[in-house]
């Protein structure tokens, strides 16, 4: 930091297991890459290239070598893991994750209608090559799933090998753990608490109302996804209490008190 303040919340070091904060990119530049991992690159533990994209993306490896310059993992969208299981190509996607030398995946189904049985062994297969995120939830606004089978889908996933399972929103936040408004389904949120653990869980929280919401929930080491790469300064002063949003949740009453 650039200089000192008392009374912050105490940030976890990477690498961490809570307090994980995943970027999305959607398409950045290598001019953009360079700036996003020297502005926010100590912020960012992990950088999700969205959906497909990375197989249209122009200079690929040159921007996943910015990447590693920056000590920055990164992985590819689950969007793709579906494209090519849908098309029969597991096995090319496995080559995929060698050739670019991927030490992450995402093992998804949101956009298509997979057994969860399946899911699993993809999860387990994947976690002997690379490190397993797997999403839960459906990219479909139609589908609600109910907390019961949010929590058995998690607990199976993390049971097959995940390291950590993702709440899905989409990069808008506004399916899966959020209603079309983008407002949290909270009662959804505290029921899977009750047998997940937090750490274990990376929300997608594109929206500052939602990054918010988690951090007033769960504090400022809570593990949040699908941030755009400019909101990752925005979002460490929201977890250290340096924005309005949460400028006195983390403070002492006693120092309120004082003021008043």
């Amino acid at each position: 930091m650039n200089y000192e303040l008392s009374h912050l919340p105490e940030r976890t070091s990477k690498p961490r297991e809570s307090g994980f904060t995943m970027a999305m990119d959607k398409g950045l530049s290598l001019r953009e890459a360079e700036n996003f991992a020297e502005v926010a690159g100590e912020y960012v533990d992990i950088v999700k290239l969205g959906w497909a994209t990375s197989f249209v993306t122009p200079n690929l490896d040159k921007k996943l070598a910015i990447f590693r310059e920056a000590g920055l993992p990164f992985y590819f969208g689950g969007t793709l893991f579906e494209a090519f299981i849908i098309r029969g190509q597991f096995d090319d996607y496995r080559r995929l994750l060698d050739k670019y030398k991927l030490e992450f995946a995402e093992v998804s189904d949101g956009s298509l209608e997979m057994d969860h049985d399946l899911k699993c062994q993809y999860i387990r297969t994947l976690s002997e090559q690379v490190t397993v995120l797997s999403e839960v939830g459906s990219k479909d606004a139609e589908k609600i799933i109910p907390p019961y089978k949010w929590i058995s889908l998690m607990q199976a996933e993390l049971d097959a090998g995940a390291w950590k399972v993702i709440g899905e929103s989409r990069e808008a936040g506004n399916v899966g753990l959020f209603r079309s408004t983008g407002e949290v389904r909270s009662g959804l949120v505290e029921e899977i608490l009750t047998k997940i653990p937090f750490e274990k869980i990376i929300w997608e929280a594109p929206q500052k109302a939602q990054q918010v919401f988690f951090i007033k929930l769960l504090g400022a080491n809570v593990n949040l996804g699908n941030i755009s790469p400019n909101e990752i300064i925005p979002l460490e002063t929201i977890r250290l209490g340096l924005r309005g949003d949460t400028f006195t949740h983390f403070l002492a009453k006693e120092m309120l008190d004082k003021l008043v």
